[in-house]
This record gives C-alpha cells, structure tokens and sequence, in this order.
C-alpha cells in the first residue's frame, strides 16, 4: 500500500490540529503530501508543539468550535475534503471532573456534528473518529479490552467518549450505512506519550515541567499501568487505517484498539525509571491525589487491527522513552530548532512503518 499515492495532493481536514495528537498528524499528513486544513477551537497548552514545530506558518488553519454546526458545515462544505480526521476534544479527565458538561458537549455535540454533516456530503470522503482507550467499562481486564467489550466510562471523559461511541455507531446504522460515498471507521489508542504534550495532570508533560527546573516531579499512582505507546504509533495507525478504509468495503463502520502489544503494560514507575537513562535530574516524589479515581490496570487486545489491518507497534517501550525523553532536552535546549527534530523523529519513524508493511 501505498501511502503517499493515498494521501498526495489530497485534501485533509485534522480537527483538533492544534493539539498534541492533531499536530503530530498534521505533521504527518503533510510529509506524506496531504493539503491539511487545520480546524480548532484554540491552541489548548503554552507552549505546545503546534506552535513549536511551526505549524501555524504551513498549514492552513480555521478557529471554529465543533459544537457550532453552521460553521462547521460551512467549512467543510467549502473545502470539499478527500479525508476527515476527527480529534477535536476535552481529552483530559482532571478538567472532566472539573467542566463535565464542557466536557461532554464538545466531545458527544463535537462528533454529532460531524456525523450530522456526513449525511449531506456528496463527494468521496473518509471518516476516522477518534475516541478513546478509556471508553470501555474499565475492570481491569489483564488480557486487554477487545472492541466488543462494554463500553460504559464511569468519569465524565470516558463516559462521554462511551457516549459518543454510541452515537457514531446510531448514525451510521441509521444513516450512513448504505451512502456510497462516505467511509466511516473508528479509533481507539492507548496511553500516548512523545514530545510536545503540555497538558495539565498528565504523567510526562508534569515530569518534564518539573525537571527542566531542576524540580521535583509529583507521582500520583506509581503502580499503576497503562498501554504506553508513542504518537507517532498511533497517528501513523490513523493513517494506515484511513487508507484501507477508502477501498475495503468491510472496514466500513468498524472500530479498532491500537495500542501496543498486550504481552506487557508498564507501570508508572517503570516508565520513570526508563526516563532516568535518558535524562539527567529524574527527582519525583509520590503524592496522591484524592480529587479524581484512577484505574490501576488499562490495557488494549489489538488483534482484531493485527488481523484486518496488518497492523502492530513498531516501536519498543524504551525506544518511545528515548523519543520523547530526546524531543523535550532538545526542546529546552534548542527550542527554536525543534522542528527540525519534529520532521526528523516523523522520517526515520516512516522509514520503519514502511519496512514493517513493505510500503
């Protein structure tokens, strides 16, 4: 398969650019040769790696909320995309404990909205939703959650992830199910890590905050596990999955886990101790926090994307560790260079999704 022959000239929506996974894919897409139209409602961290890799200055971007249906159907109607990547999202579940109804409108309005939209358009056009890991009624299932697991999140996050879910697979049932032109999938990743992320109450973006101070980090729950896997994994996942959804018919309307394999999830302090081979003043301090419930064990079973699509991670625990541990000292070092970085971790990255799918 080949990507860049998919993907060339053709016209890319990525809503949500301006966040930590959007500018990944947005990066992304462009070095594959996609015209992206960027589509958010703020950049959401100071600093952030939208505005740090320069994205700002080679991608067209529009400042519009999901939940604004007009404008949204305007734009879309107007650019006349080839793909839709749907990101846009409250993603964190402290500031879900903090604004559940900002939180549940823009991810379950948000993705309406786009679904909405999707009955009228007329032209080619491939959707790939993302939502979540933490969509699934989380009881700790050490094999991993298969995507016919229940989906019922408990915090205000996932269940509006959960709710989404449902939605999405409504409409499509209802609507989009026999429209020709409109291909339809969904995204599920895991715990995604690499550099770049600012955001508030997340594991590394609070470790590097700290220790580019000379600081000591605040650890909330140190045994706990997580399907850790870099950005790059999943947004070239997205890439991979919208690509085969324009021309395998029985993808259409189905949902996919990507995460790492699930012979092992790593436990917050092993990811630490891994950082500390690649960063000078690892210092944190164990202190938790009673203001949100946390699960101790998450983990993804990929084998139905293994399957269907021929996918699996590329990248080892450590080396995503190296990645990201490389982006941020170089980031605080350099950071007037750190796009140069940015593209390079993309290149050398494709160079191994195209050994490992025989691009």
């Amino acid at each position: 398969m080949n990507l860049e022959k998919n993907f060339k000239n053709k016209k890319v929506i990525v809503t949500g650019h301006t966040g930590f996974k959007g500018s990944w894919l947005t990066l992304s897409l462009k070095n594959l040769g996609a015209k992206v139209l960027g589509i958010s409602k703020n950049i959401p961290t100071k600093p952030s790696n939208y505005l740090a890799s320069k994205i700002d200055r080679e991608t067209k971007s529009l400042r519009a909320d999901v939940k604004d249906l007009n404008k949204l159907r305007k734009i879309i109607k107007k650019f006349k995309p080839d793909f839709i990547f749907h990101l846009a999202a409250q993603s964190l579940v402290s500031i879900s404990y903090e604004n559940p109804k900002e939180t549940w409108e823009t991810n379950l309005l948000g993705t309406l909205n786009i679904l909405e939209i999707l009955k009228d358009i007329e032209r080619n056009t491939v959707v790939v939703i993302i939502t979540s890991d933490k969509a699934y009624k989380n009881v700790e299932k050490k094999k991993g959650y298969k995507e016919t697991d229940v989906l019922a999140g408990i915090d205000p996050y996932s269940a509006s992830k959960s709710s989404t879910e449902i939605a999405i697979k409504s409409y499509f049932d209802c609507f989009l199910r026999n429209k020709k032109n409109i291909k339809l999938g969904v995204a599920r990743a895991g715990n995604v890590i690499g550099g770049g992320d600012w955001s508030k109450n997340r594991l590394i973006p609070d470790c590097v905050r700290s220790w580019s101070k000379n600081k000591t980090a605040k650890i909330r729950n140190p045994h706990s596990t997580r399907p850790w896997q870099h950005v790059l994994e999943s947004v070239w996942a997205y890439i991979l999955f919208a690509s085969k959804l324009k021309s395998i018919k029985k993808l259409n309307g189905q949902a996919f886990n990507f995460g790492p394999n699930n012979r092992k999830n790593y436990s917050v302090i092993e990811l630490l101790v891994s950082m500390k081979k690649n960063w000078n003043n690892v210092k944190y301090l164990i202190k938790k926090s009673k203001k949100f419930k946390e699960s101790n064990l998450l983990k993804l079973n990929c084998n139905k994307a293994k399957k269907h699509l021929g996918w699996e991670n590329i990248l080892k625990f450590d080396e995503n560790i190296k990645l990201t541990a490389e982006w941020y000292q170089f980031f605080y070092s350099n950071k007037n260079k750190i796009k140069d970085l940015s593209l390079m971790q993309i290149e050398n990255y494709k160079k191994k999704f195209y050994e490992k799918y025989l691009i």
